[in-house]
C-alpha cells in the first residue's frame, strides 16, 4: 500500500484525495435520503459536520495500509460528484469497493467508469488477488454497475445488515485477479 494517495483520471472524470474544503459538497449529497437508503454505512440524516469527520479519517487509514477513499469529481469543473473507497485486508489480498454516486449524476455511467479506473488500480498497483463489492438486493442499479465491471454474483446474503427498521438482503460480487487479466472491463 502507497503512502501518499495518487489521483487517478478517465475521461469525464478525476479521482482525487478529499479534502476538508468537500465537506460542504459532500453534506450536499450524502445528505439525500436516496444516498443514505442505498448504502451500507452513511447514515440518514446526514448532519452538518460528519463530512468532515469523515474526510479528517482518509489520511491515517490510508497511511495504516487500511483503506484508500477517492473523492469523484468532473475532469472539466473539479465538481465533486460522490465517492469510492477500497477497503484492503492485506492478509488475504482482498479488496473490497464501496461507493456512492449524488443523485443529480445517477444514470450518466459515472460510478461505471469510476469503479473500473478503481478496479485496474487495485489490481495493476496493489496486486490484490480478488475484489468485491456488495450492494442491498433492492439497489438494482449498483449491481448492473459491478456487473459491467466483469464481476461475478456470489450470492445473497439473507438479512444480512440491518438498516434502520428492518433487515436487507445483500448481494455479494467478486473478481478474480486472474479473471481482470483475461478479460479486463473496456
Amino acid at each position: 500500500m502507497e503512502s501518499e494517495q495518487p489521483t487517478l483520471q478517465t475521461k469525464r472524470l478525476v479521482l482525487r484525495p478529499f479534502r476538508l474544503s468537500d465537506g460542504p459538497r459532500t453534506h450536499e449529497l450524502a445528505r439525500e435520503w436516496e444516498i443514505a437508503a442505498n448504502t451500507l454505512d452513511i447514515p440518514y440524516p446526514y448532519e452538518e459536520g460528519m463530512a468532515e469527520e469523515w474526510i479528517a479519517t482518509h489520511e491515517e487509514a490510508l497511511s495504516r495500509g487500511k483503506m484508500v477513499t477517492f473523492a469523484v469529481t468532473i475532469r472539466k469543473s473539479d465538481l465533486l460528484i460522490g465517492a469510492i473507497s477500497v477497503a484492503i485486508d492485506k492478509h488475504n489480498s482482498t479488496g473490497e469497493l464501496g461507493f456512492w454516486i449524488g443523485k443529480p449524476f445517477w444514470g450518466k455511467g459515472y460510478c461505471t467508469e469510476a469503479m473500473r479506473t478503481v478496479l485496474c488500480y487495485c489490481f495493476e498497483r496493489w496486486g490484490l488477488n480478488k475484489v468485491f463489492a456488495r450492494h442491498f438486493d433492492g439497489n438494482r442499479a449498483s449491481g448492473r454497475v459491478l456487473e459491467k465491471l466483469g464481476m461475478k454474483y456470489e450470492g445473497c446474503l439473507r438479512q444480512h445488515i440491518r438498516k434502520w427498521d428492518h433487515y436487507e438482503d445483500v448481494c455479494h460480487y467478486g473478481i478474480l485477479r486472474r479473471e481482470f487479466e483475461s478479460e479486463p472491463p473496456g
